[in-house]
């Protein structure tokens, strides 16, 4: 019989190695590619074990939940956070966090590479690296050359969770200090609000 996630029942057997071989996450990667994995199989990956009420698949569709099952979420849990789920323990919340923080250095890495911003899309990229992970809010400039290469990245302000300040004379210091020909601000909503506020115009 196979023991599916979605099938389990609270007193059936929580341990991957009793599901039929096609559904256990290592397996499945082995025989089918890891873009076949849900991102629940591939956290059960980094976890291995689940608790006594729980497989390892089924804790991570726990914590999925709980964050809406936005990865980006996910990434802005602190290991104590993570730690607050039975079944995971240290261990497993730093292998969780490890994972999600290298994947934000793989996107960081590709983004870096690229010669200069030829429109909004690049310039989304290289703030998105820096910002997206953010609990609170921060003001950045991208500064660039005549040729549109990104000089240098500044973080201008750190604020709450509701406002940060952007002084404009500590802007233009900094492009002149650095030769920028031209700029680029960017400044995030941790909400996920995309609507600019009247003071952020």
């Amino acid at each position: 019989m196979s023991y599916k996630p979605e099938n389990m029942k609270p007193n059936s057997s929580k341990t991957i190695k009793n599901w039929a071989k096609a559904d256990r996450p290592r397996e499945k990667m082995l025989e089918k590619g890891r873009e076949a994995l849900s991102d629940a199989e591939l956290i059960a990956i980094l976890i291995r074990v689940g608790s006594d009420e729980e497989s390892a698949v089924d804790l991570a569709r726990h914590i999925l939940k709980d964050v809406d099952d936005d990865l980006i979420n996910l990434s802005r849990l602190s290991i104590n956070d993570l730690m607050s789920y039975k079944g995971i323990g240290e261990a497993k919340a730093i292998s969780i966090t490890a994972a999600l923080e290298l994947g934000r250095r793989r996107r960081f890495a590709e983004t870096a590479n690229k010669p200069q911003i030829r429109n909004s899309a690049d310039a989304f990229e290289y703030f998105y690296m820096r910002i997206s992970d953010t609990t609170h809010e921060q003001f950045w400039v991208m500064l660039l050359n005549q040729a549109n290469r990104v000089i240098k990245m500044v973080k201008v302000s750190d604020g709450g969770v509701n406002g940060t300040t952007a002084d404009p004379k500590r802007i233009f210091k900094i492009a002149l200090e650095n030769n920028a020909t031209a700029m680029m601000l960017c400044h995030n909503h941790p909400s996920g609000n995309v609507q600019p506020s009247e003071r952020d115009k």
